[in-house]
């Protein structure tokens, strides 16, 4: 089980991390690129099409290594690991990408969200948008805060995926053919 985590893990980081990477850099270079829902889209797919090995180490574990058997437990568990290290690939990639590529990621974030709510709010609303958005630099400049949002904007993802894969390929006995 921990070889077939592990790999599974590795590669989900990978690829999560990766298409990470490319995207925040293209996004970084383009300021007139669309930062709105579409890049959010394509984040949380990316995050699925990792994650999407929980289910394939999973089942390899069930039927390879298992006797055809996993429990809802067993299986969460796998996954949850596999998004765990997924996970803290990705919160490494974007540390790194924050600090020595994009420092200032933060103030331009802030900055495009607040024209964004200019745009379609009342000014109360745009006050509140400001506060939460100056709430949020905030908590970016400490190494926790910054580490649990990270943690926070990809892991339920995982968590989520791993529940539906326990749900799905949990299996008391095994079928004959």
């Amino acid at each position: 089980m921990k070889k077939n985590v592990l790999v599974f893990g590795l590669i989900s980081g990978l690829i999560v991390s990766t298409l990470m990477a490319f995207s925040m850099i293209y996004m970084y270079n383009n300021p007139n690129a669309d930062h709105g829902a579409g890049s959010m889209v394509v984040g949380y797919l990316s995050m699925l099409l990792a994650f999407s090995l929980i289910y394939v180490a999973v089942k390899n574990y069930r039927d390879k290594q298992n006797g055809g058997v996993i429990s809802f437990g067993k299986a969460f568990k796998i996954g949850l690991l596999i998004a765990l290290i997924g996970s803290t690939m990705y919160v490494i990639m974007w540390a790194f990408l924050y600090n020595f590529y994009m420092p200032d990621f933060m103030e331009r974030y802030c900055a495009q969200m607040i024209e964004n709510a200019k745009a379609t709010s009342t000014p109360e609303e745009v006050q509140k948008t400001i506060a939460q958005m100056n709430e949020y630099k905030e908590v970016y400049k400490s190494p926790f805060g910054f580490v649990l949002y990270t943690y926070f904007e990809i892991l339920p993802v995982g968590i989520l995926v791993s529940l539906i894969t326990a749900l799905i390929l949990k299996r008391k006995t095994v079928k004959l053919a």
